[in-house]
């Protein structure tokens, strides 16, 4: 399971090829994990709810939050750079696998942004991460569930 939540890492910026729904839903719940502990951490640290509703004005005060919830709120900022691309690219490749390209994925974000229709679309695309992949080789490579497969019974 490791394995598959540090493989979008390693293929960083690679918009070619598949990905497994292993791969694309171990990165994700890494990424929930690493952000529910960052959250944790900074309510422990000093963010505070109460705090946050009294803000005027939106100011930050040393009073409202803590200088552990700053250090904190950089280290999220840090991860969500070094997981943005990688998210990307796991999603792309995860339309790859549906035999759907790529550019599907902007067009589901731009549908997210307009009222009820985000709605519909948010729901469509997460039913088509959960769907499986097309078996054996499609038009963006082999199947990464068994790459061996098609050679072997062909």
């Amino acid at each position: 399971m490791l394995e598959y939540m540090l493989m979008p890492f390693r293929r960083y910026a690679d918009f070619k090829g598949r990905s497994r729904r292993m791969e694309y839903w171990a990165f994700t719940l890494l990424n929930v994990i690493v952000y529910a502990v960052i959250g944790i951490l900074a309510m422990a640290m000093g963010l505070s709810l109460s705090a946050l509703t009294n803000l005027d004005g939106g100011n930050f005060s040393s009073a409202a939050v803590g200088g552990g919830f700053m250090v904190l709120a950089g280290v999220g900022g840090l991860y969500f750079l070094a997981t943005f691309i990688p998210g990307i690219s796991v999603a792309v490749r995860r339309l790859h696998d549906r035999d759907m390209s790529g550019w599907w994925y902007p067009g589901f974000i731009v549908l997210g942004m307009i009222p009820f229709v985000g709605w519909i679309a948010s729901i469509a695309f997460l039913v088509i991460l959960f769907l499986p992949g097309t078996p054996g080789h499609n038009r963006f490579g082999e199947d990464p569930k068994d790459p061996m497969g098609a050679e072997i019974f062909a």
